[in-house]
Formats: structure tokens, C-alpha cells, sequence
């Protein structure tokens, strides 16, 4: 019986060659595997945008951008809050049915807490940008106030709810979002109310 030897030398060489097969493969895998995670960018683009409520003076709207959409935030006076009741007659969807906001936003108001209003600033014909008006008779007589798009006259009220017989189909789409603490707002995520 012949015992086979075995050659160092050959040895040295298929430990080196599987090494180094090893650490090429690691090499590729790694970027391949990083390419997968999201980017920065998107990471970013999905993010939740934060807000302190307290620096949106009464009567007045901050724009912040979230997901690439402008997004309102409004802070409406007692004065504003009253309107919003009368003038249900001439909304196209006073009640608010069609899903365009999250189940907590589904009242008169259309938002979690009844003096700050968040909205897409998008109007819902073909995606411009409403203006608002909040003044009331400011834009015609009746005028409850609220944000009028110029590009093809869509009207919506300060809840976002839009008129009859204007370009819009539907309300203004409600963001989800929830108070971390009763001043600092978060856009995009929804959990429990603070």
C-alpha cells in the first residue's frame, strides 16, 4: 500500500488561490449588496417632515415640502372655524366620503386638532398649485374663505373640501400625520395622537 505525500508547496498555493477567491467574491458582493439598500436620496424623499405648530402665526399657512409635495399647514382662527359649518350646501363633499384622508381626519374639520389644518397643497384637477384666501368675501360675495386655484378656478373651503360645479373632482388629500408633542408636528407617519 502507497501512502500518497503531500506537496507543501501545492498546498500553499490552492489555500492562497482559495483565499483570494474568497476576499474577489466578498469584494463584488458587498457593492452589490449595498446597491440594493435605498438611497439617500430616497431614504430623504420618504422621510416624515417635522413642524413646530407654535411658529404658524393664527390665520396664516406655512408650506414644507414632504415625499416632493408641497404641503400646507394651516392655522386657523375661531373666526375661520366658524365658517366652516356654513356653507355645507355648496360643497361637493362636505362629509368628507371619498378616502382622501385618514380616518382621524374624517370630521367637519378634517384634522386632528380643529385650529391646525395640514393638506397637499396639490389641487385635485390637474395638479396645480391652489392659492389661499382666507379671508372671507375676499375673492366674491359668499366667499367663506379658503384656496382658489387660478389655473382653471377650482375653490375649496379652509378644510380642503372643494365646491360644486368646479374643475376638481375631490377634497384636497389629507397627509397622514400625528403630534410628537403638542406643539411639534410630524407629516407622514401616522400613530397615535399626542
Amino acid at each position: 500500500m502507497e501512502v500518497s505525500r503531500i506537496d507543501p508547496k501545492r498546498r500553499r498555493l490552492l489555500m492562497t488561490t482559495a483565499g483570494m477567491g474568497g476576499a474577489g467574491l466578498v469584494a463584488v458582493a458587498v457593492p452589490f449588496v449595498e446597491s440594493m439598500a435605498p438611497s439617500e436620496r430616497a431614504k430623504a424623499a420618504g422621510a416624515p417632515a417635522e413642524i413646530d405648530v407654535s411658529d404658524v402665526a393664527p390665520g396664516t399657512m406655512v408650506t414644507i415640502e414632504w415625499r416632493g409635495r408641497p404641503v400646507w399647514v394651516v392655522h386657523r382662527t375661531p373666526q375661520m372655524l366658524e365658517q366652516l359649518g356654513r356653507h355645507d350646501s355648496i360643497l361637493a363633499d362636505p362629509q368628507s366620503v371619498e378616502p382622501l384622508q385618514p380616518e382621524y381626519a374624517r370630521n367637519p374639520h378634517r384634522s386632528l386638532k380643529p385650529p391646525i389644518f395640514v393638506a397637499v397643497g396639490i389641487c385635485t384637477h390637474l395638479g396645480c398649485i391652489p392659492v389661499f384666501r382666507p379671508g372671507a368675501g375676499e375673492m366674491e360675495p359668499g366667499w367663506p374663505g379658503g384656496f382658489y386655484c387660478p389655473c382653471h378656478g377650482s375653490k375649496f373651503d379652509l378644510a380642503g373640501r372643494v365646491f360644486k360645479n368646479v374643475p376638481a373632482p375631490r377634497n384636497l388629500e389629507i397627509p397622514p400625520h400625528s403630534y410628537v408633542t403638542d406643539t411639534r408636528l410630524l407629516i407622514g407617519v401616522d400613530t397615535k395622537p399626542y
